[in-house]
């Protein structure tokens, strides 16, 4: 039978025989995932008495298992196990008290459970070793020009390359923007700057301005200047202002060239050569660089070696597949764009093409939407649902189980669509919003022996270690990794760390990553969605949903936001086969989402419960503090309508 160890206790029990598995399983004995872990334990030992051994150091509270796996969990050598604060913990080794050096992670309830499915359905006997990285064969000093060239100058090549070199590698960045299929060319900082999260918030914030302009600044005392009704009245005319497209991106381009510079000097103090140049693979350790220098008829080809290559080139928008596709401009476009789109027709139902048409929207572009099947794959349904309708609310056009099945040109410069259900539409502009691929394509990765996805050119890895040992890569070329920039910034500081700095061997985790959905109605988000969570806790039963729809106190004086039928809201996603109900996910929708769910995501990272948050007192009057003062459960059926202050 398993038997409980304490910690206090000296530990002295002998060494399994060498053919049996001890599994050491820690945590408190009132969490429904440590009971649920020692209960699948306890069968496998009893099943099978001869392989396996559990031992279970089993504390009294949560405060006393985190006090005793405080100093424990940081010296077995997979990084994960540094970070896993949550109960249970689960490792197989001799001795975890007296040597945990020697134990290997296997996880928490989810990984633990899964090993054992494993095990029953004649799969490995012993848990899947914890992964490492591969040497690469590096050595200083290096018989290469240098210790790291990175490809890419985007975000996570730029965090990476600047940490490299401040850890004394040798290191170039080679960065070239290939024109979009429109034209379109900008400079060094990688999408995020240039043509994604920068201009992208900067153009929805300019939408903001309109709507508090045009719905809210009347009921705050603000009239048109030309007369109007009674100040403070509630027919009070809306403030007169009309919005100049070639002026806003006039100052967002001017805002992302001044980026542009810095990141250029921030290279050159950090004693990383910065190369204008295409990059391209020779041979395993050797790459053709090619730079089109100023007025120069043909391009300066030259060839640099590396011990190591970090592959960070991340993705471009991926062209629509209909007849007259490459009519379509892109978000790689649309920033940049001299003069309103006019009427616009989007195409896609992503987070891209969604933000996009929410700001055209509110800057007076009449819009369109077509979406083939679901808004924002991937994200809570529930949320997303609030989102379209909101947006349509707003005056964007969701136009559903549609496709774009041709796209022509007409005589006046103008775009006829045809849809999929043969109908038509005529547009001044058409934005492919359908997803990005990867930029690996020119990289002649055969000549080093990378393989890649031949579907969207992305790259299985290991610890951002692609197939081959020196050959590295990061942020939107990763398959299943999070597409977001923070993501890449801190996964490039990391490998770099691991490979330049002997001391670090921390790893990236890619769970709980927050994120935010610039969308008219704002989203916020860290965790699972309500249907990841169900999954993960194995039915709806056995989750519990706070939720609540409020009216934000910006909103509050403005009729034509319709808050009683277009709130905001939230809600907190929890394991309600624990007694402390953990935190699985928070969704927020409602102005500054990226700010509020910020903060949340670190209490969620580090295993927050309900009761965390609902001891919280709240900073009021705010948005935020809606998450400490959510009790309505869904499973209720109780109205979710939050009234009074």
């Amino acid at each position: 039978m398993a038997f409980k160890v304490d910690f206090s206790s000296s530990l002295a029990a002998p060494a399994p025989p060498s053919n049996k598995l001890r599994i050491h399983c820690a945590g408190w004995a009132t969490c429904g995932f440590y009971a649920r872990t020692k209960t699948v334990l306890q069968g496998l030992q009893t099943l099978f008495p001869d392989k396996y051994e559990a031992v279970f150091h089993e504390s009294q509270s949560r405060d006393e298992f985190h006090e005793a796996m405080g100093g424990l969990r940081t010296q077995l050598a997979n990084p994960k196990a540094h970070n896993h604060t949550s109960s249970p913990f689960v490792c197989t080794g001799d001795d975890l008290k007296s040597n945990p050096a020697s134990c290997e992670f296997l996880g928490g309830a989810d990984d633990t459970l899964a090993w054992a499915r494993q095990l029953f359905s004649g799969g490995p006997a012993k848990p899947p070793a914890a992964p490492v990285m591969v040497p690469d064969g590096y050595t200083a000093p290096t018989e290469y020009d240098y210790d790291l060239i990175v490809i890419g100058g985007g975000s996570g090549g730029l965090a990476a390359s600047k940490e490299a070199a401040r850890l004394g590698a040798k290191v170039a960045v080679l960065d070239y923007v290939k024109p979009s299929p429109a034209g379109s060319t900008w400079g060094l900082g990688g999408t995020c700057v240039n043509v994604g999260c920068i201009p992208k918030k900067l153009m929805h914030q300019s939408s903001i301005l309109g709507e508090v302009i045009h719905h809210d600044a009347k009921h705050f005392g603000w009239v048109a200047p030309n007369g109007g009704a009674e100040e403070g009245s509630s027919g009070a005319a809306p403030i007169a202002a009309t919005h100049d497209w070639g002026v806003m991106v006039g100052e967002v381009q001017r805002y992302i060239k001044s980026l542009n510079f810095q990141y250029r000097v921030a290279l050159r103090d950090a004693s990383v050569k910065y190369i204008n140049g295409l990059g391209e693979f020779e041979s395993p350790h050797a790459l053709k660089v090619t730079e089109f220098k100023g007025k120069a008829k043909t391009p300066k080809v030259t060839t640099l070696t590396a011990a190591r290559i970090l592959v960070a080139v991340g993705g471009r928008p991926t062209a629509l597949q209909c007849p007259g596709g490459e009519h379509a401009i892109s978000s790689d476009d649309l920033f940049s764009l001299p003069k309103s789109p006019g009427k616009t027709l989007l195409v896609g139902a992503g987070y891209v093409a969604l933000e996009c048409a929410g700001f055209l929207t509110a800057l007076g572009c009449d819009t369109t939407v077509l979406v083939r099947s679901m808004l924002l794959r991937g994200f809570d349904r529930e949320c997303c649902d609030k989102i379209g309708a909101y947006m349509e609310h707003s005056g964007t056009k969701i136009l559903k189980s549609l496709t774009p099945a041709s796209i022509e040109k007409t005589a006046d410069g103008r775009l006829e669509v045809t849809y999929s259900d043969g109908s038509k539409d005529t547009f001044d502009t058409v934005i492919a919003a359908v997803g990005r691929t990867a930029d690996t394509a020119g990289l002649n990765l055969a000549a080093a022996g990378v393989v890649a996805s031949p579907k969207n050119g992305k790259f299985e890895t290991t610890l951002e270690q692609t197939n081959v040992p020196h050959v590295y890569a990061i942020g939107d070329v990763l398959q299943n990794k999070p597409e977001l920039t923070p993501v890449a910034i801190q996964a490039g500081i990391l490998l770099a760390q691991r490979l330049f700095s002997s001391g670090k061997a921390e790893a990236m985790d890619y769970e709980n990553v927050a994120t935010a959905v610039f969308t008219p109605l704002e989203y916020g988000a860290v965790g699972l969605s309500e249907e990841e969570a169900e999954q993960r806790v194995g039915g709806a039963c056995n989750l519990e949903v706070f939720h609540g729809s409020f009216a934000p106190l910006e909103w509050s004086l403005t009729h034509e936001r319709e808050v009683d039928q277009f709130p905001g809201f939230a809600k907190i996603l929890c394991d309600k086969t624990s007694p402390d109900l953990p935190v699985l996910g928070l969704h927020y929708l409602g102005p500054n989402a990226g700010e509020v769910i910020q903060g949340y995501a670190v209490a969620v990272k580090k295993g927050c419960t309900y009761a965390d948050l609902a001891s919280t007192v709240g900073i009021h009057p705010t948005t935020s503090e809606q998450f400490t003062t959510l009790k309505v459960t869904k499973s209720s059926g109780a109205s979710a309508d939050v009234g009074g202050c």
